[in-house]
């Protein structure tokens, strides 16, 4: 996740619809895979799965370095004819040029900066402003791959336009994977597809990606906000896990603001998260050896994260 600075409400739909097809395109050029996302006005979120980068061909190098050029200018033209007459020569030369392309692709890092970058430069030249769009460095979770805690962080980012008050149903907002997979959009839908794979099981079609999405997001009656026959809003759900210490359906804490999602640091099951445990330690240079610690608030399953979060966790 990543925001604009000083929280700026900047975007308009133009800006987001701009932002949401440079999120596809470099995933593209990346070689990574968009499982959701959610643009907003001043900020947007994306769920990545990098695939383990095998040996990329230079036709597909081209291809791909391609894809960042859709409208090309006569510079970039001849930049482009430049790579590919280095790349047919072989040796030193297009050894330098595939170091040069490879070094960018199958990393969160790069990808989340190319992305920052060529917008901010679309967006300040559109806007004829200058400087700095985006506040600090974007913030990141690792999130277990399977199950429980990828669908869940699937479920609570798509779910950002509802929290903010913009639509009660997330199919609804143009601008969110969920919305483009019920559109039918085929990148969307197949990364609903990645994310139910395991639970979808033998039927591993879009509609049943969608329906176990849906499930998951508007709990199992149709008010997700309905709790023992009471109507809940996010004063009372506060008041619930905070004053009394109690636990709420899923469907009703993801349409709140919950930290673990943002700055948990690894999200997973308690065995997943403790496997990261010694090496984020070493690398912090921490004394006290970290742990997995259950998420608290809600009926979250298996999940637990690296960062415990024990004030503000809920908003």
């Amino acid at each position: 996740m990543t925001r604009t600075v000083n929280g700026g409400r900047l975007f308009g739909d133009r800006e987001k619809e701009v932002l949401r097809k440079m999120i596809w395109q470099i995933a593209d050029f990346c070689g990574v895979e968009v499982l959701t996302y959610c643009v907003m006005s001043n900020h947007f979120h994306v769920l990545i799965q990098v695939p383990t980068l095998g040996q990329i061909s230079d036709e597909e190098l081209m291809r791909r370095y391609k894809v960042l050029y859709p409208k090309p200018t006569k510079y970039q033209e001849a930049s482009i004819k430049v790579l590919e007459a280095d790349l047919a020569k072989g040796g030193e030369a297009a050894e330098l040029v595939r170091q040069r392309l490879i070094v960018r692709m199958g990393d969160i890092s790069e990808y989340m900066k190319t992305v920052k970058q060529r917008f901010s430069i679309w967006f300040n030249k559109s806007h004829r402003r200058f400087g700095t769009l985006w506040a600090d460095r974007f913030k990141s979770v690792l999130v277990e791959g399977k199950g429980n805690p990828l669908q869940t962080m699937a479920a609570y980012i798509d779910l950002n336009p509802v929290r903010a008050g913009i639509v009660e149903d997330p199919k609804d907002y143009r601008f969110c994977g969920y919305a483009e997979a019920v559109a039918n959009q085929g990148f969307a839908a197949d990364g609903l597809l990645r994310i139910w794979a395991d639970y979808v099981g033998s039927d591993k079609t879009h509609r049943a990606a969608l329906q176990a999405h849906r499930s998951l997001i508007f709990g199992n009656g149709g008010n997700p906000w309905e709790v023992k026959g009471h109507i809940m809003d996010r004063s009372k759900v506060i008041k619930v896990i905070e004053e009394q210490n109690g636990v709420l359906p899923k469907a009703a804490m993801l349409r709140c603001r919950v930290r673990y999602f943002t700055d948990g640091a690894i999200l997973g099951t308690a065995e997943y998260v403790r496997s990261f445990a010694d090496a984020v330690q070493a690398e912090r240079k921490r004394k006290r050896p970290l742990k997995a610690n259950p998420m608290k608030g809600a009926a979250w399953g298996d999940l637990a994260v690296l960062q415990s979060l024990r004030h503000e966790v809920f908003s």
